[in-house]
């Protein structure tokens, strides 16, 4: 059994980064437990301009506070029409204070009148032993931002995000439809399909 600690405070990504490990043919037997004290450890400025920047950086910060492996992720979405933003800043688009339903919001009024509502999840996953780097994994999913939210499953922007390999929103898929084709899921797979080489 391979233990991975994962420094998260998303409980919403800690659930899919463990739907990964139980599914069939994720490759070795896997844990995945948040690291111990997380929530009180120093937090880590993101400084990054891209995702795999922001998740070695937050990688290696928790890195010193874990025995053995440890991963951390940053993730979001681009949006064609907005050059590619709110990307790194996601989760913070609408501000210091943003809320799911404030991003929303914000991105629902930055997209009226535009026709291209063309966007892609990104997710890219670091992956350390104390502040040693042992690999960065990507995975993406494409979609459409529509009018309106849609579903009340997931979390963050998945109720806007119609994915057309499911033929719905990531808010209306159930969660192991969404982590089948996810941004999440195909860089969680990427790097669970790693480790044995490691």
């Amino acid at each position: 059994m391979i233990r991975l600690r994962c420094a998260t405070g998303n409980a919403g990504k800690l659930g899919e980064f463990r739907l990964a490990a139980r599914a069939p043919n994720a490759g070795p037997a896997v844990a995945i437990e948040l690291l111990p004290g997380f929530h009180e450890l120093p937090p880590c400025v993101e400084t990054g301009a891209t995702f795999e920047e922001n998740a070695s950086i937050k990688a290696r910060h928790y890195g010193r506070y874990a025995p053995g492996l440890l991963f951390a992720d940053d993730s979001g979405l681009e949006v064609e029409a907005l050059a590619g933003a709110p990307g790194v800043y996601s989760a913070r688009f609408s501000g210091p204070q943003a809320t799911a339903e404030s991003n929303n919001l914000l991105l629902l009024d930055k997209l009226r009148g535009e026709a291209n509502r063309a966007a892609r999840f990104v997710c890219a996953l670091a992956l350390v032993e104390g502040e040693r780097s042992l690999g960065v994994w990507r995975g993406e999913v494409e979609g459409v931002i529509l009018d309106e939210p849609h579903g009340a499953g997931g979390f963050g922007y998945d109720p806007l995000f119609y994915c057309p390999e499911l033929g719905c929103t990531f808010g209306e898929a159930g969660e192991e439809r969404k982590f089948a084709v996810s941004h999440r899921g195909r860089a969680m797979r990427a790097m669970l399909e790693a480790l044995p080489a490691i």
